[in-house]
Formats: structure tokens, C-alpha cells, sequence
């Protein structure tokens, strides 16, 4: 079994499909799109700004890396998936994807600029990375998280996804689409 279900049961009629735009927790207009909806350089150039800026301390698992080429290398990778970004004004604030996996369906990550932590962002994110990826036949997500980051570890909970292995103080999660 690969996990748990998306969406949990009585919560299907809550899912957007992006792009929308919500009201987060401090009252701040969000935009949730597609990567790809607008122009690309100007959007990849977004993340690379909002990873450079990127606090290290909310590195998780040696991601996203620290310094400019590296950065970018990786966005090169990533971007060939699934991905959504959250935008506040002109500046990409929050980063989901989902990576395509040989024979292990896709993995997940998601990447919240600090100053964007606690409002509700990451939760609507998440639920339309999800959605779009189901939208496109993505039908298992894993992820790996750090065991002790207990807001990501219940935010995973909360949208369906269950703990499948545990190792080294990492928990690994999975979700059926």
C-alpha cells in the first residue's frame, strides 16, 4: 500500500486547481500557479532569488543548496517536474514539486520562504501542487522529512499523507493519488 489518500475523505469539495488566489493568515493577498504560467526566465530567476534568500537554518536534508550555481543546477532538475509557486506582489514566497521517480512514482518537496511561515500558504500550496499532479496521472507521492519538524510532518499528515519507514531520525511518507 502506498499510504494514505488524496484528498482525505470529506475534504474533495476544498481543492482548487491553480492558478487562485487567497487571503493567508496576515492578511496578505497569495497567488498560486502553475510554474510555467507566466514568463519562465522571469520566474525561474523568482525562485533563484527566493532560494538565495532562503534562510539555511530551514535547509532540510541538504536542501536547497546555499550558493548561486548550485541553485541553479538544482532548479534545472526540479523544474522538470510538477511544480506550483506562491507569490505575494511579484516575488515567488513558497515552492512545491513533484519529481518524477523511476519506478517509485514521485517525490515531493516543498520550500516556504521564512518569512512566510505559519499563515496558511504551505497547507494551500500543497493541496494544489496535489491536485495538479492528479490532474497530469501522478498517483503516489512520497517524501522524505526530518522526524523532528512536526509543523511538515502534520501539515503531510493533514492532507492524507502516512508515515511508511523511519530511519536515522527521518520519517518517510507516502500518499496514494
Amino acid at each position: 500500500m502506498y499510504g494514505g489518500h488524496f484528498p482525505p475523505q470529506g475534504h474533495e469539495e476544498m481543492l482548487r486547481s491553480p492558478p487562485f488566489s487567497f487571503v493567508d493568515g496576515e492578511n496578505r493577498e497569495v497567488d498560486v500557479r502553475v510554474y510555467g504560467h507566466g514568463p519562465v526566465d522571469a520566474e525561474f530567476e523568482a525562485l533563484v532569488g527566493m532560494y538565495l534568500d532562503f534562510d539555511p537554518s530551514f535547509r532540510t536534508l541538504g536542501i536547497p543548496p546555499v550558493d548561486e550555481p548550485k541553485v541553479r543546477e538544482w532548479l534545472e532538475t526540479i523544474l522538470e517536474g510538477y511544480s506550483t509557486v506562491a507569490w505575494h506582489d511579484d516575488r515567488a514566497v513558497g515552492h512545491a514539486v513533484l519529481v518524477a521517480e523511476p519506478d517509485d512514482g514521485h517525490e515531493l518537496a516543498i520550500f516556504l520562504h521564512q518569512e512566510y511561515h505559519g499563515a496558511g500558504i504551505g497547507t494551500q500550496l500543497l493541496e494544489a501542487l496535489l491536485t495538479h499532479g492528479r490532474e497530469h496521472g501522478v498517483d503516489h507521492v512520497w517524501l522524505l522529512v526530518e522526524g523532528d519538524n512536526r509543523p511538515a510532518v502534520n501539515l503531510y499528515n493533514d492532507v492524507g499523507f502516512v508515515v511508511t519507514d523511519s530511519f536515522q531520525g527521518d520519517v518517510e511518507m507516502a500518499l496514494a493519488m
